[in-house]
């Protein structure tokens, strides 16, 4: 019989290690299966299913059996720490590919760069000016803030599915008002 995971997690939140053994130990397969689907590096699934448990021990007083299932607060976090570690590695060959261009780029206009870079900015923010007033915060915390769409949602006190809504539609909007395509 499997134990009751809300249960446990509650138990958890309160310092009992055999309870939360007992919630790792149902629960692991379907988180690390979510992490590795995510990540395909098995060693860094590992890595994320870890620091999941690790969050969740230490934010086990914040979860709320009223609010939904354990399991579904457990598969929460370890979506948005698999995200991360997608957006950070990313960031990480962006960065590693940017530092072998510059070693090897040809000389560049600074000005001619700064110009475009100064008009792309003012275009990006007049754009930004046509969203709504929703669609712009929530784009603004996510890009500007580095915010995932959960912290967003909990931050202006908004359903997840509205804040996603709310991005999606204002990414639309933005590409159309800069022309992009794609």
């Amino acid at each position: 019989m499997s134990p009751d995971l809300e249960q446990c997690l509650v138990r958890a939140a309160g310092g009992d290690q055999r309870a939360f053994a007992e919630l790792y130990d149902a629960s692991a397969p379907r988180v690390f299966g979510l992490v590795l689907r995510i990540l395909v590096d098995r060693a860094q699934a590992e890595e994320v299913a870890q620091e999941v448990y690790l969050e969740a021990w230490r934010r086990a007083e914040r979860f709320d059996p009223a609010r939904g299932a354990a399991i579904s607060w457990l598969l929460q976090i370890a979506h948005a720490r698999a995200v991360d570690r997608v957006r950070s590695s990313q960031a990480q060959r962006d960065r590693d590919a940017r530092i072998g261009l510059r070693d090897t780029a040809v000389p560049i206009d600074d000005v001619a760069e700064r110009v475009e870079t100064s008009l792309e900015s003012a275009r990006a923010r007049r754009a930004l000016s046509e969203l709504s007033a929703a669609q712009r915060e929530a784009i603004e915390l996510a890009y500007f803030g580095g915010l995932t769409q959960t912290e967003i949602a909990e931050r202006i006190g908004a359903p997840l599915g509205t804040v996603k809504t709310r991005m999606r539609d204002g990414m639309r909007r933005l590409r159309e008002l800069l022309g992009v395509t794609a």
